[in-house]
């Protein structure tokens, strides 16, 4: 089906986490390059794309579902064309499923190689054959890719790529290769190009930011690269994530205080209080070394925002070590948390432990935990009322097309009464009430 300029449609479906969110973002601006105009409905597009994510269980059943949903519009339109990607294609079990159960998938590909999906789009059209094309691994950085950005006001940025921790759970290492850092200069470059057309808010992409620069033949390392941007006029909020504890150094802790770009807000995943458990997750940090890294956070920023990641139930843990967590989460006092039950992913070391926590043990912890972090969160969002922060507004509100929403500089949702004009702007908006998962308020004039 076309679209109303008469040209071909994409849809593209994303799940998982913000780098595969950026890489749906490329994956667009291909799109468009190849003269695809983007459709919101997938029932109506010409390509459907689906990006997959490998890191949570769900997720893998959200994507197996989506695909059984385009078997009916495959038989209806034999032309259309369905395309899957992202980390799940890196598993060759997932691969090998979707050779025998779902023959109408036309293209595979996976995360090493994005760069090549016009060619292989034009020739699964142009030659009406199915391609699969997994890369193993690669160790380029494809620079200058298109991209179609959700906002014309703030932007993803990839700083870099893979991962080298080898956390006892998860599979990225094995999804997305090792690390591999872009050079300084080419994500300055872009940044600096984001700002001069209208970018406000950057937010610096990787598996494991803190690492950022290591083994590379350039000695700028995270807390510098931030500084390099602290610089570039028209940026106004730097962000980032995903940081590992392990490599959160001092000087990085510093650049929270020097450089006044640098939103007061991180995300810091801890994913378990026991260290017993994050020896096993092999998570290189005790319990206290964490405690200790959050006190030099909040020393240098007294108001920062601290989010973070838990896993509830890994295997072999106990009661003492889910009491831990417990007893970290009260003394951190987390803004907002990713609470998951753990869930077995093929090919991880973790997939073999025998220790396996039951099922119902899991729910009661986790039901256990997010009542006390959604306590905590209640209780930090409600200290925020009578108080004034700068909002850099995204647009209407997604739960009340009355009032518009955006974020703070510590990354709450706020929102309040206003309007279509104020959309990409800062403005000034006192909170009149604070809830667990989002604050309200109304703009002061300036």
């Amino acid at each position: 089906m076309t679209g109303k300029d008469n040209r071909k449609t994409f849809h593209i479906q994303t799940f998982g986490c913000q780098m595969n969110v950026r890489d749906s973002e490329t994956l667009a601006g291909m799109l468009e390059e190849l003269g695809f105009a983007e459709s919101k409905n997938k029932r109506e597009a010409d390509v459907a794309v689906i990006n997959t994510c490998s890191v949570r269980e769900n997720a893998d059943q959200k994507f197996f579902g989506t695909l059984g949903q385009l078997k009916k519009i495959k038989e209806e339109r034999p032309d259309f064309v369905v395309a899957v990607c992202g980390c799940m294609m890196q598993q060759q079990h997932i691969v090998d499923t979707l050779k025998e159960k779902y023959p109408w998938v036309d293209l595979i590909f996976g995360t090493h190689n994005i760069h090549e999906f016009p060619r292989l789009l034009t020739n699964v059209i142009s030659e009406r054959k199915k391609i699969v094309d997994i890369w193993d691994n690669s160790e380029d950085i494809i620079e200058g890719l298109p991209s179609k950005r959700e906002f014309p006001f703030k932007a993803y940025v990839n700083i870099m790529y893979g991962c080298n921790n080898f956390c006892t759970y998860c599979i990225v290492p094995y999804t997305r290769g090792r690390e591999r850092s872009r050079r300084p200069e080419e994500i300055i470059n872009e940044i600096r190009n984001l700002a001069a057309s209208g970018v406000k808010e950057v937010k610096l992409l990787g598996q494991n930011v803190n690492s950022y620069g290591v083994g590379c033949d350039f000695n700028t390392d995270f807390a510098d690269l931030i500084g390099q941007i602290n610089e570039i006029e028209g940026i106004e909020r730097i962000r980032f994530t995903t940081s590992h504890p392990k490599d959160l150094s001092d000087k990085l802790i510093e650049a929270f205080r020097t450089c006044e770009k640098l939103c007061p807000s991180i995300h810091l995943p801890v994913q378990s209080g026991s260290t017993a458990v994050l020896r096993r997750m092999n998570r290189k940090y005790t319990k206290e070394e964490y405690l200790d890294l959050v006190g030099k956070l909040k020393a240098a920023v007294p108001d920062i925002a601290i989010t973070t990641d838990i896993i509830v139930g890994f295997p072999g843990e106990t009661d003492e070590d889910f009491n831990d967590t417990l007893d970290l989460v009260e003394r951190v006092r987390f803004d907002s948390a990713f609470t998951f039950l753990y869930s077995i992913r093929k090919g991880t070391p973790a997939e073999k432990y025998k220790d396996q926590v039951p099922e119902a043990v899991k729910h009661e912890r986790f039901n256990r935990l997010v009542e006390l972090q959604n306590k905590i969160s209640a209780e930090i969002n409600k200290a925020c009322e009578g108080k004034v922060f700068p909002v850099l507004v995204e647009g209407p509100s997604k739960t009340n097309p009355k009032n518009y929403s955006g974020r703070t500089e510590t990354g709450k949702l706020v929102h309040f009464r206003g309007s279509p004009d104020l959309i990409g702007q800062i403005v000034p908006v006192r909170i009149t009430e604070g809830k667990t998962f989002a604050l309200f308020g109304e703009r002061v004039e300036e």
